[in-house]
């Protein structure tokens, strides 16, 4: 893959980002909560999560493993924060999900697909195309952008992790009620898991500083801003106003 169409690929990426932003605030992405039959054929959810998600993990492990920078301290740092992440998502968080539901095999190959290419990214903003200045190995990781960018992520991660936990606790076993979240992040949005996912790919692209990395915090916002909406909007509906409170939608505070 030459420069020049890498760079292509991330003006790309970010203009379709643009589209799936406005078009997700006038259509539900038919997964969870909004799944319905519209949306075609489906299979069971946890199977479906992890072949959608494990793609991006493997595609950045083999382009970790061909490369010759795999053990460059930078890249490396980086490289273990994004499979941490990944890791979990595919093979650890969809086998914990309770319940029986499904998701349609169109959302799941649509998912596939930008985990792919997502994959290819952040794998060749990484080790094909990198930051220049990864060249000063350790001494990298103390920069105020390195040190920022990498506690952000963290700090993303286990507001992730615990939010999908409180998900997960709502409900006794057999019971089918719906319940408001309360606990952790979610007393300030409510999409509080979303809101930590966010964090992770603000605190890496901040880390990396490249252009590439910058494409994923822009598309999980384009994806996730607008489902926070329709959350935010269900809740009240189903549960009412003074329920919801002053909660934002993802953003605490401010949306």
């Amino acid at each position: 893959m030459t420069e020049q169409f890498f760079n292509y690929m991330i003006w790309c990426m970010t203009a379709m980002a643009a589209v799936v932003f406005v078009s997700l605030f006038f259509v539900n992405a038919g997964y969870g909560q909004f799944r319905n039959r519209r949306w075609g054929w489906s299979i069971n959810n946890k199977i479906a999560w992890t072949l959608m998600e494990a793609p991006v993990f493997v595609t950045m492990l083999v382009i970790w493993i061909l490369s010759p920078l795999r053990f460059h301290l930078p890249q490396l740092v980086l490289f273990a924060l994004f499979q941490l992440h990944y890791f979990q998502r595919s093979f650890v968080f969809p086998w914990l999900m309770n319940g029986k539901s499904s998701m349609p095999v169109a959302i799941m190959l649509m998912g596939v697909t930008f985990n792919v290419i997502n994959g290819l990214m952040q794998g060749g903003g990484l080790y094909w195309f990198p930051n220049p200045n990864f060249a000063e190995g350790a001494a990298y990781l103390l920069r105020w952008n390195a040190i920022c960018g990498i506690t952000i992520f963290l700090v993303g991660l286990a507001v992730n992790w615990h939010s999908d936990y409180v998900i997960r606790h709502l409900r006794q076993p057999g019971d089918t009620r719906h319940y408001l979240p309360r606990r952790g992040m979610y007393h300030y949005v409510t999409s509080a898991n979303y809101l930590g996912e966010l964090m992770e790919w603000v605190g890496f692209a901040l880390a990396a500083a490249t252009p590439v990395a910058w494409v994923f915090p822009i598309w999980t916002a384009a994806n996730l801003v607008p489902r926070a909406h329709a959350i935010h909007k269900k809740y009240r509906q189903e549960f009412g106003d003074e329920a919801v409170g002053k909660r934002k939608r993802i953003i605490p505070f401010i949306y």
